[in-house]
């Protein structure tokens, strides 16, 4: 860690759901879901809101000044090119602060610009006065500052301090980070610089949470996140992934409501119109089911056996299930909720049943049909009831 700065205790979370994660392909937002989306994580305590894109023209104008209107907490932002024409739309949406983001890399300053590093310190360090003067406050984001020149780039900090800037944003715009190399990456550079750093990570390589954590440790205290990990590709780190682990793996306070994640969650799903895995960490249907018989009957004996995140922190709660891995405890748990009473011989059974019924359907069997299974438990050769 920096000999001038001490780690960040406070980690401030920069969502953009409204504008990264609507990038993702097929997905845009109405102008309600926009503003329902941004009352949302406002209301979660979500500190910091990219909402948008003002260059995208008259409707997502109005729909970003809908957002700045509603009186959230957030701080909300516009995400810019580096041109004083897209600051200049960002003004009209109401947003009190940009981010102005300009290519780092040779590769994307020479093909997709056409230009020389010279230009792009020059061009930043008028559009960052520009929008200063303008009375925005102002993050600079560093497109693909990851395949940039760790010289060029350490110049480009500096030009958007000299400027007025508050932050850099490091964007792994194609997900080539790894966790060892982002956290060497912000420390070497919170060594050089005191001006704030972001970490924009995408999960082409399925890093994005851990370049992100990584990030942290190595001095970055603000992190992008979408809702879900929406975003371009294989999208970008997941708000409620972010946010927990923050909080129980390293201790860092962000002002996230975790109890209000799962709704947010689904909000987006539905306006995006991805669903959620059931497997997704945090907020996944199941990430609190428990079907395996060793995981069941520990949990039942005592619940530290198995909870490592405690689903209460998440306002939710374990969930057993009956399938081809449950075992005698189970069931007997599952009847005892039935007001079952079965003996040892017919427990045996209805363990079997249970098995061969979910092995047949590839489903978890509901305890509602226990009791059809126990009428069968008299017969020597039991069969599964359909």
């Amino acid at each position: 860690m920096s000999q001038f700065l001490p780690p960040p205790r406070t980690v401030v979370l920069v969502d953009t759901t409204l504008r990264d994660g609507e990038q993702t392909p097929g997905v845009a937002f109405t102008a309600g879901e926009k503003l329902a989306i941004a009352r949302a994580l406002d209301a979660a305590g979500v500190p910091e809101l990219e909402i948008g894109t003002p260059a995208m023209g008259p409707d997502e104008v109005a729909a970003m000044a809908a957002v700045t209107r509603a009186g959230l907490a957030a701080t909300l932002i516009a995400w810019c090119r580096m041109t004083e024409a897209d600051v200049d739309a960002a003004i009209a949406t109401g947003v009190g602060m940009v981010n102005v983001s300009t290519p780092v890399s040779d590769i994307q300053i020479g093909a997709k610009l056409g230009k020389s590093r010279t230009w792009v310190l020059d061009n930043l360090s008028r559009v960052v006065g520009y929008a200063r003067r303008r009375g925005l406050r102002v993050a600079v984001g560093g497109e693909d500052s990851t395949r940039a020149d760790p010289v060029f780039l350490a110049a480009a900090i500096r030009a958007a301090e000299a400027a007025g800037a508050e932050r850099f944003r490091i964007a792994d715009t194609l997900g080539l980070l790894e966790p060892f190399a982002a956290h060497a990456l912000f420390e070497r550079l919170r060594r050089t610089t005191t001006l704030a750093l972001e970490i924009h990570a995408h999960d082409d390589f399925g890093l994005a949470t851990g370049n992100s954590l990584a990030a942290v440790r190595g001095g970055a205290g603000h992190v992008s996140t979408t809702v879900n990990g929406l975003g371009e590709r294989a999208g970008n780190a997941a708000l409620e992934e972010i946010a927990v682990a923050l909080d129980r793996l390293y201790g860092r306070t962000t002002g996230v409501d975790a109890v209000r994640l799962a709704a947010v969650s689904a909000l987006v799903a539905a306006a995006s119109g991805r669903p959620v895995p059931d497997g997704k960490s945090v907020v996944g249907d199941a990430v609190f089911t428990h079907e395996s018989g060793l995981h069941v009957h520990g949990l039942l004996r005592d619940r530290r056996t198995y909870t490592g995140l405690d689903p209460a922190d998440l306002g939710r709660e374990h969930r057993l299930v009956l399938g081809k891995h449950s075992g005698a405890t189970a069931v007997a748990h599952a009847c005892a909720g039935l007001g079952l009473t079965v003996t040892a011989e017919q427990l045996a059974v209805l363990t079997r049943l249970v098995r061969h019924r979910a092995e047949a359907t590839k489903q978890i069997v509901p305890p509602e049909m226990l009791p059809g299974f126990l009428a069968t438990t008299g017969n020597t050769a039991p069969t599964v009831p359909t």
